[in-house]
């Protein structure tokens, strides 16, 4: 079996009154992210880490943020379109592993609706999808509540008429 392992980073500006959207759902907060699309920095690090071990660029390439095609777009959808290209070439996920940085606010509630959004989008088991949560202890960026970033790690594999 041939398989590949994926790492993506992602961060985004953080402006009152926008909303925030993580991990495919929108959390309620006083600021949200800035960005191109819907500015989830979670799926975007998720694609970024998928497309690496495809060895398929990067989330820039597919989706650019100098396109109108992807102004506003809901990431859960680059998400999909990001699964299908990586399909193009046999690969399926086997397993995502992320870390979301960020003072505020605190999503530990939200990780369950966010692990099974994403494992519907990915088409994987709930369980394939590993989301953590931490703060920089009011250190740098995230710290400041002035962005928020996000991590993750993919392990895919080439399936095959034996799997």
């Amino acid at each position: 079996m041939n398989f590949r392992i994926g790492f993506g980073y992602d961060v985004h500006r953080l402006a009152e009154g926008l909303p925030f959207t993580l991990g495919g759902i929108v959390i309620p907060h006083t600021k949200g992210s800035v960005g191109h699309s819907d500015a989830d920095t979670l799926i975007h690090a998720i694609c970024d880490a998928l497309l690496g071990a495809a060895n398929m660029r990067d989330i820039g390439f597919h989706f650019p943020d100098t396109s109108n095609d992807y102004k506003g777009i809901d990431s859960k959808i680059i998400l999909k379109k990001t699964v299908n290209l990586i399909a193009t070439k046999n690969y399926v996920i086997g397993n995502i592993d992320s870390t979301i940085s960020l003072q505020q606010p605190k999503i530990k509630d939200f990780i369950p609706v966010m692990q099974e959004t994403l494992a519907k989008v990915c088409g994987i088991d709930i369980d394939g999808i590993a989301i953590k949560a931490t703060t920089t202890e009011k250190l740098g960026f995230e710290g400041r509540e002035e962005g928020v970033s996000a991590n993750a790690v993919v392990l895919i594999y080439k399936k095959d008429a034996t799997n």
